[in-house]
């Protein structure tokens, strides 16, 4: 047994579009003349903009359809992706990258945004040659934390489970890897507010932690 696929989380793993969706979905709230606590935000970590907008049209009774305020936001989004200074991959992450392409390790990315953020990504940083796969938690039936994703991702990889791992960063990722019976190291990043590690195999703080000299002793 030994490592030979790693299935990236992407958001809060690669790059930390949190602020920027957060951002988007606040002025979306103002649009839509709703009040968001920070509670409610909070639990949306992890989950898809199609299940956000249903809580928040059940929760506040509102007329707009699932797709109008996913376009709000999206259009939001899009334009602080496109112009928001502050945004970039997370520290150490392009290095890992690196390390696993150069050491044969097959990498394929299983976030639940949706492709078309998926690809705005990897264009931006110029990451698609790194990758054997990509798929988007947000064209499944199920998103996080059912494994779904994750399972898939190791089929994409045609590894084995036991030959995987899966990089984390929030609860309900966490659980579908642990759903999914593969070895999830957890990255706690200084953004991750109240996210729950205990199913995580292994949390770090540093990418370098993740390196294969540093973890294979998992496998």
């Amino acid at each position: 047994m030994s490592l030979k696929a790693v299935l990236f989380d992407m958001d809060g793993v690669i790059v930390d579009t949190e602020p920027l969706h957060r951002k988007a979905y606040f002025k979306t709230f103002d649009d839509l003349g709703i009040d968001v606590s920070e509670d409610l935000y909070t639990s949306f970590t992890g989950a898809s903009t199609k299940r956000v907008c249903d809580i928040l049209i059940n929760k506040f009774n509102l007329k707009q359809t699932y797709e109008e305020i996913a376009k709000t936001k999206r259009d939001y989004f899009k334009d602080y992706f496109d112009n928001d200074e502050e945004f970039d991959l997370i520290p150490g992450v392009k290095e890992l990258i690196l390390h696993y392409h150069e050491n044969n390790i097959r990498l394929i990315l299983a976030s639940s945004a949706t492709m078309t953020t998926i690809n705005m990504v990897f264009e931006k940083f110029e990451l698609e040659k790194y990758f054997s796969g990509k798929i988007s938690g947000a064209d499944l039936k199920e998103s996080k934390p059912h494994p779904e994703v994750f399972l898939l991702a190791a089929e994409m990889a045609e590894e084995p489970i036991e030959n995987c791992m899966v990089i984390e960063d929030s609860t309900n990722g966490i659980l579908a890897a642990h759903r999914a019976n593969i070895f999830c190291a957890a990255y706690r990043s200084p953004h991750s507010k109240n996210q729950d590690y205990t199913l995580a195999n292994i949390v770090v703080s540093d990418y370098v932690e993740l390196e294969i000299d540093k973890i294979s002793k998992y496998f």
